[in-house]
């Protein structure tokens, strides 16, 4: 039986993990620890799963009285490095939720801890195990449009799941990298993946318009005490479930999960656009906004025999070949679980194995490095004003 531990209690590392661990895989998963640097959220674990799960004091301990053969890391994405290094050199294998870490060099210190112990690390890129990509994915290295030459990409995020980033953690640089490594970690590795390249260089902009300091009508520390929460439009009750994860473990860290999404701590971008080179020479724009009227991506692939047209609103994959005729790819919708059953999928995968990965969609730790890469590189050239070409901290990789 494979022994895990988990690092990190918060609402992922729960129900992504442990409640479908103890739920789904008991017979061939004991789940033998976990740690928080709340210990009070980490006691909740026990009562989500209603198993007598072990509460670790500290992380080291955990390693070393648990004796875990993988250890799942869902902290706060500045501390992955911490947490991820540790475990591979306590000889364990690792699988650490997007993004990998937040900078070139915390990557570039797990990756070298990694060669060191040989254990694995698996980064879970659910997107990856979504009907609509799987199937561009298929559709692509078909060779339905030939030599890629270029890439229309456009993410929008609705203003009810872009505020929800403001309100919390990921809201400060420090914590998340930005949303372009926290968020954008997914998009940028589905381009990576279905083009089958990587990315050589990245010029970007980025603006902070709709949220942070200045940017709203009212603005308050929190939703809870607001003064103004019968007229903000952004108003936020937590669910009882989150009341108990966070509100109720606020005395031991001081964590707000329903602070105003104009604090003066909000220091990303909301709306970005970054260009980026590949090495066999495709290039792509892509766009993020985080405060659109509506949720989803599209894709415009060109290339050598025609271009492909892929919108995950309005379910379509349209192939146009270089004569202009036109192929619709059929997308039957499944019935859909978390993430668009990627959660479930991605972590039997990560217990099992995959048996036949052909198309790649288990990512390692080159595939994060990558994701983040483009991510990293943006924010440096947006503070620097110029284009930041990869191997200026990627090298041997």
């Amino acid at each position: 039986m494979k022994r895990f531990v988990i690092a990190g209690c918060g609402a992922r590392g729960i129900f992504a993990y442990a409640v479908p661990i103890i739920k789904k895989y008991r017979d061939e998963v004991l789940l033998c620890g976990v740690y928080d640097t709340n210990k009070k959220r980490a006691t909740l674990v026990s009562k989500y799963t209603s198993e007598d799960i072990p509460v670790f004091d500290s992380f080291e301990k955990m390693l070393e009285e648990a004796n875990p053969d993988t250890v799942i890391v869902t902290t706060v994405d500045r501390y992955h490095d911490k947490y991820v290094v540790a475990a591979l050199n306590a000889g364990c294998d690792v699988i650490v939720e997007k993004p990998l870490t937040t900078t070139f060099k915390k990557s570039l210190a797990i990756l070298e801890a990694q060669r060191a112990s040989g254990k694995k690390v698996a980064v879970t890129f659910n997107l990856r195990f979504h009907d609509f990509f799987i199937k561009l994915k298929e559709v692509v290295s078909e060779g339905a449009v030939g030599e890629i030459y270029s890439i229309h990409y456009e993410w929008r995020v609705d203003r009810n799941h872009g505020s929800s980033y403001f309100r919390r953690w990921h809201s400060e640089r420090e914590n998340s990298g930005s949303l372009l490594v926290h968020k954008s970690t997914h998009h940028f590795d589905i381009a990576n993946w279905i083009l089958g390249q990587d990315p050589v260089s990245v010029n970007a902009f980025g603006t902070r318009r709709y949220f942070g300091k200045g940017n709203g009508e009212y603005e308050g520390e929190r939703c809870l005490t607001c003064k103004y929460k019968d007229k903000c439009e952004y108003y936020y009750e937590m669910t009882p479930t989150e009341k108990e994860l966070y509100l109720e473990c606020e005395d031991e860290d001081g964590y707000l999960r329903d602070r105003c999404i104009y604090s003066d701590k909000v220091d990303i971008e909301d709306n970005v656009s970054v260009s980026v080179l590949y090495s066999k020479g495709a290039v792509m724009s892509y766009t993020f906004n985080a405060n659109s009227p509506y949720e989803g991506m599209r894709m415009v692939i060109n290339g050598s025999k025609g271009m492909i047209e892929a919108d995950n609103v309005k379910k379509m994959i349209r192939i146009i070949d270089n004569y202009g005729k036109e192929t619709l790819v059929d997308l039957t919708k499944k019935a859909e679980t978390g993430h668009g059953n990627a959660d479930s999928e991605i972590l039997h995968n990560l217990i099992f194995g995959k048996e036949n990965d052909s198309l790649s969609q288990m990512a390692d730790i080159r595939a994060g490095m990558m994701s983040i890469g483009i991510g990293m590189a943006a924010n440096i050239s947006m503070k620097e004003k110029r284009r930041v070409m990869l191997d200026e901290y990627y090298k041997d990789i």
